[in-house]
């Protein structure tokens, strides 16, 4: 079926002869005769596009548009008219016609314009679907105390301008954290401007950051903004701020804080204004003792500190986020989703996940293909997926920790599981025998998801 245009005109010799036109061009074809009736046909069929006569009795053309735009803003209205004037013209435009086409009618200039609107449509349809699987791309899943935290920071931190500096470990989704501040704020209509700091070449900083005028070096052929440029009036995520050199720290800095710079080889000042997201997985305040980075650039861009927590201080979330990835994956590969069995789901709540929420999206998919089977049992869980971690295991993943917070995590939470084991789940004597309030053993407990450790 192709598609449905509406011709409204109350000379029925104009609808004949359009009707003959479009037909033969492959569009269905329904009209009507008075401004009245069309607004019935459209709540009653719903075309892709309107030709819309001005001069009407009764409810006249503008009148007609004006209860269209109310109702439909998305649907194309061309209009017609054999008293045109530029006056008329600019008022159809502003009350949202596509265009505006003079009587009498030049089939040529009727067609193409018919075709313009039908493609713009078709655009604004996809960049609508884009739109919506971005939101969708970018939702934070998770109903742990500790990511409703962290969600409610977002929520508060998004509706100003401050400058935030997100921390946490490789695969935790500091840059699903960026993109959500800014989809949340008021610069949400500009553009999110992302800089990967550890893959600019110290040579090519300024370029990249500031741009270049044409001719400003060997091979810049064309002039060439810079991502602050770019990211004027919206938001620059410098993400692995931590990784940048310390030359390129100095002249980040100087822009952060000046919010105006020349790109390379011009000698025009360009003013910009940029919202600054960064993010990192290092310790900055041990990256600075060790010389390694600017203290004067960590208190400038630390302004809102955020931390991402490890998938192991949420493993309640586990669930939600493999029904998310199978969501994905299904219709990815066209394929019938799947569902983990509620021991598969045990075993994977008791892994340690170095490697966050990413190592797990890596897993689900790779079960979700090898395994034939619609449920995904523990038994398909591979190593070391499904082994529970030892204090020895514990030890190792401590050293390897980024901060000694996480090293104590890690080492806290395996003692206190291997007690409750060996006290068989007994709170009181697991409390007593360790040497804490009953209380607090059930605080870490909670904290550290370790309900989820004990056999079902």
């Amino acid at each position: 079926m192709g598609r449905t245009i509406l011709i409204v005109d109350d000379e029925e010799s104009i609808i004949q002869s359009l009707q003959g036109i479009l037909a033969d061009e492959g569009f269905d074809v329904i009209s009507a005769t008075s401004g009245s009736s069309a607004l019935e046909k459209i709540d009653e069929t719903m075309p892709d596009l309107v030709l819309l006569d001005i001069w009407m009795p009764g409810l006249d053309g503008i009148e007609t548009l004006v209860k269209i735009k109310e109702s439909h803003s998305q649907l194309p209205v061309i209009m017609m008219s054999g008293h045109g004037t530029i006056e008329t013209a600019v008022k159809a435009t502003k009350l949202g016609a596509y265009d505006f086409i003079e009587k009498p009618l030049s089939l040529e200039k009727v067609l193409l314009c018919i075709n313009n609107a039908v493609d713009h449509s078709k655009l604004e349809e996809e960049i609508t679907l884009l739109k919506e699987k971005q939101k969708g791309k970018y939702q934070i899943t998770g109903d742990s105390d500790a990511i409703r935290q962290l969600k409610e920071q977002i929520r508060i931190v998004s509706r100003t301008n401050a400058w935030v500096l997100i921390s946490g470990e490789n695969g935790t989704g500091k840059e699903l954290v960026a993109h959500t501040i800014h989809r949340l704020s008021p610069r949400s209509r500009k553009p999110m401007i992302e800089v990967n700091c550890a893959a600019i070449p110290e040579e090519l900083i300024e370029s990249e950051l500031f741009g270049h005028e044409k001719g400003a070096f060997t091979g810049a052929a064309t002039m060439k903004k810079g991502k602050f440029d770019l990211a004027h009036e919206g938001t620059l995520f410098l993400d692995e701020i931590g990784d940048m050199s310390l030359k390129a720290q100095s002249k980040t800095l100087r822009i952060l804080q000046e919010q105006k710079f020349e790109r390379v080889g011009g000698s025009r000042t360009i003013q910009v204004d940029v919202r600054v997201i960064a993010a990192t997985n290092k310790d900055l305040e041990a990256e600075i003792q060790k010389g390694t980075f600017r203290d004067d650039l960590f208190y400038r861009l630390n302004v809102i500190p955020m931390r991402v927590p490890p998938l192991r201080e949420r493993v309640e979330d586990i669930p939600q986020l493999i029904k998310e990835f199978i969501s994905e994956i299904s219709v990815d590969m066209n394929l019938e989703p799947k569902v983990f069995s509620e021991k598969a789901l045990l075993l994977l709540r008791r892994y340690q996940w170095p490697g966050n929420v990413r190592e797990l999206r890596n897993l689900v998919e790779r079960l979700f293909i090898m395994v034939p089977s619609r449920e995904i049992q523990a038994s398909d869980i591979p190593p070391p997926f499904s082994q529970v971690p030892d204090a020895k295991d514990a030890y190792a993943l401590g050293l390897a920790a980024g901060t000694y917070k996480d090293a104590k995590g890690l080492f806290e939470k395996a003692f206190l599981a291997k007690k409750l084991q060996e006290f068989n789940w007994n709170i009181s004597q697991t409390a007593e025998a360790i040497g804490i309030e009953r209380s607090n053993l059930h605080k870490k407990i909670k904290a550290y998801g370790l309900e989820n450790l004990r056999s079902p």
